[in-house]
């Protein structure tokens, strides 16, 4: 049997011809076959010309997700083995190997799995699987994981909204393994966690981060901290490890705050030097502003405001709002840490929406670092997409 093909618009194999994994709907001018969701088929320029083996998705405007570049290739069980070692090698050479046992092991695009993220906490792995093309290979997949990490067990986290774009069910649970192993106890430069696998948002805990929890525990010492957005309490945790004076650490999620606490605990770190605050983070922050609050460091790590570009205008006011009420608070001398996840805000938007929120404070502000996810994160050059965290450390004159 023939294998589908997407024929692409005159002059609409240009990002394919610079290996940018995705086609838009926009960009197909027919499909010769009746290819079903997920099922591989080959990309074709307008003069017929082959260009890459991609996964169908029929709901997605994202039409295709490129699984190779080479046109020969065999996409079977054995490509997808051959996709995972790679991706685990990849890791193995990682500096942060040797201080923690949690690692993202599959990051989608970058490491030539479009759809497929896989994270590692200890012994148990969380993958997601949220492109039609992840799901089609979904057992294949999770077979060459469970034999090539030799872990106990996997917990499938495919519940995110992006699913639904795929015309995808939501799915969580054990797929493999010991059912029993859903709260998982990792390392992470000498400092303890418990992540909830279960009902932690995204795979559990935010890997990405970890570089930057490790910058924010050099530069606490003395300090009076707020965290805002704390979730579990990496960077709280981070900071009063550090030595921070206090940490003021606010989530609007109780379930959030009680891994929280455990964290603290675990750490040895007492209440009255790490404070949990259940509270709605904005509202809030205009509590503490109105009340005359001071810090000497203000961690601000939003969750997610803008997926795509069409929100970015209403994140923008989001971040403008938070970065604006921090300035009011943050000592002469202080330091700000302000992060963007959001794929839909670049960083140079990021920069000028922080820069206005300084000007409207009327504080002398100024870049002193920047950060990004950890290298356990890798973004492939032809997939500027990958890019999606940006970090600012700003320090108030």
């Amino acid at each position: 049997m023939s294998m589908a093909a997407l024929v692409l618009k005159p002059g609409r194999e240009k990002s394919l011809k610079r290996r940018h994994p995705w086609v838009f709907s926009g960009a197909i001018e027919r499909v010769q076959g009746a290819p079903k969701s997920g099922e591989t088929v080959q990309v074709r320029a307008a003069d017929g010309q082959p260009l890459a083996l991609a996964a169908w998705s029929e709901h997605s405007q994202i039409r295709a997700r490129v699984w190779s570049f080479d046109t020969e290739a065999q996409v079977n069980v054995a490509f997808f083995r051959a996709r995972v070692q790679a991706a685990l090698a990849l890791r193995e050479r990682l500096p942060a190997r040797r201080h923690t046992n949690a690692l993202r092991l599959v990051h989608g695009e970058s490491d030539g799995l479009p759809g497929v993220i896989v994270d590692r906490y200890a012994d148990v792995l969380v993958a997601q699987f949220l492109a039609a093309g992840a799901e089609r290979w979904r057992e294949a997949i999770l077979d060459a994981l469970l034999e090539l990490t030799g872990c106990e067990a996997i917990f499938e986290r495919s519940d995110a909204d992006v699913r639904q774009l795929e015309g995808l069910p939501e799915r969580a649970g054990f797929v493999r393994g010991n059912s029993e192993a859903n709260r998982c106890a990792i390392r992470e430069h000498g400092l303890n966690f418990r992540v909830d696998i279960a009902a932690g948002q995204k795979t559990g805990f935010f890997l990405d981060q970890r570089d930057n929890r490790q910058r924010i525990r050099a530069l606490a010492e003395g300090r009076a901290v707020l965290d805002c957005f704390c979730y579990t309490g990496g960077f709280a945790v981070a900071a009063a490890a550090g030595g921070a004076k206090h940490v003021l650490a606010l989530d609007s999620s109780g379930p959030a705050l009680a891994v929280a606490s455990e964290n603290a605990q675990a750490n040895g770190i007492a209440a009255e030097r790490l404070e949990f605050q259940e509270a709605d983070v904005f509202a809030h922050l205009r509590t503490l502003r109105n009340a005359g609050a001071q810090y000497d460091m203000i961690i601000l790590d939003p969750p997610k405001f803008a997926p795509t570009a069409a929100q970015a205008e209403r994140a923008s006011r989001a971040y403008k709002d938070i970065n604006l009420l921090a300035f009011k608070m943050l000592a002469p001398g202080g330091l700000l840490a302000t992060y963007s996840c959001s794929g839909g805000v670049p960083a140079d938007l990021f920069q000028k929406i922080v820069a206005g929120a300084a000007l409207d404070a009327g504080v002398s502000a100024k870049i002193v670092d920047r950060y990004t996810a950890a290298a356990d994160h890798p973004v492939a050059l032809e997939f500027p997409e990958g890019d999606y965290l940006k970090g600012l450390l700003v320090y108030r004159a």
